[in-house]
């Protein structure tokens, strides 16, 4: 067999020169070898750049990243298959938020607090050693207790408070500078599972997955699933551009269609939210439509796509400006405007005193209108002229309170028991589990007695010894809950 390969027949003096031709590069690659052991070089190759990349980004954004434990009560099946019986029992979510201001503001959707008992944050805890370990195996963090101050139910947006200080607030980036096709990141609790992270591209960066809905979202590859719910998407810069918020999908999990809120959005709501406790939106009183090629060509339109102008309210501040019906917007404050859902999200980051400049298309001429921006009242905010300090403070509750009477009630149609007491203000100075009301929430009963009257809420609660429970039974967004209360 070794004849085959031709060796059998060499010489002795071929096997000599060729032992002596091994021996020889050994003896003059020997030393470069050991030293590469002895001292590594580093890998500049495109891939590991990349890795390197994006391992800065995700320990940059990582310590903004919560865990948010809701628990609450709904509705559970049980039964076999032949027959089922619905049941209330007590129910525990999580999801994500991200920290927006070092003093312990969170932004997390509307969806993953709405009708909570009692919300906590799991804080980051940093990493002791930066170990590629703790990337596996990490720590629990920080549990606190939060309270919700605001929430959108429009935008899915929430800003919750914690008690700290100090901590690792995230930048917002620029939505306008977001491109197509730009890498981003998703961080959150899919599943439960704390601190993970994913990768893909903005599929989209304005999509309106209902047409009956002006709402407008990032559309993403980035895999998200059920836990990523309020937690950050963001960019290579580790700047926040969105808020997970949902995923299209028939299976349950990710399908490569996921969806965050635009900061664009966020950054318009989040001051509201934080001050208000809901959000004041922006207006100036027009209504638009989608350019066919059949309504150009019937209306001689200069252009047959696009946005036109199908109502003006009259005396409002598109029409004070001098907007026309049938005027084709082009821009709004530079950012071209081609398309319905580009408008709405524009609408959406409106501010109220701040003018907008819309250019349009009428007939031929190019136009720059200035336009002012009002602001657009929750129901809420006509009970604020309604209160006083001395008239209507319920200081055991850290509330301004105001009875629903014959003529309340019309100001707040969408109530489902027309009784009770409304939040109109919430006082200063008091913590998360001794006020978790609202505003806009409505005191229906107190330790399971209807609440009659403001008088009769202030009476009962004088009369509650300290230590005693407290159970109010309130409507909030049109659903009916329990809050428990310490009294101090």
């Amino acid at each position: 067999m070794r004849d085959q390969t031709g060796f059998g027949r060499a010489g002795l003096g071929t096997r000599c020169r060729v032992a002596s031709f091994l021996f020889m590069l050994c003896w003059v690659w020997a030393p470069r070898l050991q030293g590469q052991t002895v001292q590594p070089s580093q890998p500049a190759d495109p891939l590991h750049q990349l890795n390197s990349s994006i391992e800065a980004i995700v320990k940059r954004v990582a310590p903004s990243v919560v865990q948010v434990i809701v628990t609450g009560f709904g509705a559970v099946e049980e039964g076999n298959d032949s027959e089922a019986s619905l049941v209330v029992g007590r129910q525990r979510s999580i999801a994500s938020g991200v920290i927006i201001d070092p003093d312990g503001y969170i932004i997390t959707n509307a969806h993953v607090v709405r009708g909570a008992q009692h919300i906590e944050v799991v804080l980051p805890s940093p990493s002791p050693d930066g170990s590629p370990l703790h990337s596996i195996v990490s720590s629990r963090g920080q549990t606190v207790e939060a309270r919700t101050l605001g929430l959108s139910r429009q935008t899915d947006l929430a800003v919750l408070k914690v008690d700290a200080k100090g901590l690792h607030a995230l930048p917002m980036g620029n939505y306008n500078l977001l491109r197509q096709g730009e890498l981003v990141f998703a961080l959150g609790s899919p599943e439960g599972l704390q601190d993970s992270v994913t990768m893909g591209v903005v599929s989209a960066i304005a999509r309106q997955p209902d047409p009956d809905n002006p709402m407008v979202y990032i559309q993403t590859d980035a895999p998200i699933n059920p836990g990523n719910s309020g937690g950050p998407l963001v960019n290579v810069d580790g700047e926040l551009v969105g808020i997970n918020t949902f995923i299209l999908s028939q299976s349950g999990g990710n399908e490569g269609l996921g969806f965050a809120i635009p900061s664009g959005i966020l950054a318009a709501a989040y001051p509201q939210l934080r001050k208000y406790g809901h959000v004041h939106r922006g207006e100036i009183g027009v209504s638009v439509q989608t350019i066919t090629s059949s309504m150009a060509a019937g209306l001689g339109l200069a252009r047959d796509h696009g946005v036109i102008v199908s109502d003006v309210v009259p005396g409002g501040p598109a029409e004070t400006a001098g907007l026309r019906i049938q005027d084709i917007i082009i821009s709004m404050d530079d950012e071209q405007v081609d398309n319905l859902p580009i408008f709405s999200l524009r609408t959406y980051m409106l501010r109220a005193g701040k003018p907008t400049k819309v250019t349009i298309l009428r007939g031929a001429e190019k136009l720059d209108l200035q336009i002012p921006v009002t602001e657009r009242l929750h129901s809420a905010d006509r009970l604020v002229d309604l209160v006083s300090a001395g008239k209507n403070l319920v200081g055991k509750l850290g509330i301004l309170g105001i009875q629903i009477d014959t003529t309340i009630a019309p100001m707040l149609p969408d109530l489902r028991e027309a009784s009770g007491v409304i939040v109109a203000a919430k006082t200063a100075g008091t913590s998360a589990a001794d006020n978790p009301l609202s505003v806009g929430d409505v005191i229906h009963a107190l330790n399971g007695t209807p609440v009659i009257s403001l008088d009769y809420l202030r009476t009962s609660l004088d009369n509650i010894t300290f230590n005693n429970p407290v159970v109010l039974q309130i409507e909030r967004e049109g659903k009916m809950m329990y809050l428990a209360l310490r009294m101090n």
